[in-house]
């Protein structure tokens, strides 16, 4: 299962990009005539309708990132009023900044659409929300925060698959955030680690834990979910 893990998890990559390629042109014509910074609202565009953030959960999401920029980003949207931030701290969208994502979710709706036309949507999306019902929420971790994922009524499969698997990068990542703590290392060590035994272990047990929430499905089905992304790529 752990070998399935390590193949499956860029296929849900190289997937991913083909649709924000697609829908690149179109979102930036949104943004300059809404005026807005896409940052947070599009990266969380699954979140943020959902339920608020926090600083401390941003550091979670986006463990990689330099405090100071996740800051600097948050002082964009406040200031441009996509998000507000309560007494508590807690970070919302308002109403601007969820009418931008709903034109998101159009925009990636008809990418997916044109991009994975063809192709058998409605069961990938039901395979991968399948893995992502199993998928385990670590504490302190980001997939607890990303998930479940913001899903409009009525929902187009393509646009239902897309944002599920980018919900389920989360789980991947956790899994290797959890690796390579358990070696001793820093978001920042992780990131200048070279090839090695210590590398080699970390993408082994990242691999063992991010395989689990795949146990969901049966073995044709696992097959028929890498099969399937892989027309899509």
């Amino acid at each position: 299962m752990s070998e399935y893990a390590a193949a499956i998890a860029p296929v849900i990559d190289a997937a991913q990009v083909n649709v924000h390629a697609s829908a690149r042109r179109a979102i930036t014509a949104l943004a300059e005539t809404a005026g807005v910074s896409t940052g947070f609202l599009y990266d969380l565009r699954f979140v943020l309708p959902l339920r608020p953030l926090t600083r401390a959960g941003l550091g979670a999401i986006y463990r990689y990132r330099d405090a100071a920029e996740r800051e600097a980003g948050i002082r964009e949207h406040l200031s441009e009023g996509t998000l507000a931030e309560d007494e508590g701290g807690a970070l919302r969208a308002t109403a601007s900044g969820l009418a931008f994502i709903r034109k998101l979710y159009e925009a990636h709706g008809a990418a997916a659409a044109r991009s994975w036309a063809g192709q058998d949507l409605p069961r990938l999306a039901h395979l991968a929300g399948r893995v992502l019902d199993r998928a385990e929420r670590l504490p302190g971790g980001a997939l607890e925060l990303v998930s479940p994922p913001y899903e409009p009524e009525g929902s187009e499969p393509g646009l239902l698959l897309f944002n599920r698997l980018a919900v389920l990068r989360y789980h991947r990542a956790d899994a290797h955030a959890r690796a390579w703590q358990a070696e001793g290392l820093s978001a920042a060590e992780i990131v200048g680690l070279r090839d090695g035994p210590v590398r080699a272990r970390i993408e082994a047990e990242t691999n063992l834990r991010a395989a689990r929430p795949y146990q969901a499905l049966a073995e044709d089905e696992r097959q028929a979910l890498y099969d399937g992304l892989m027309k899509l790529i």
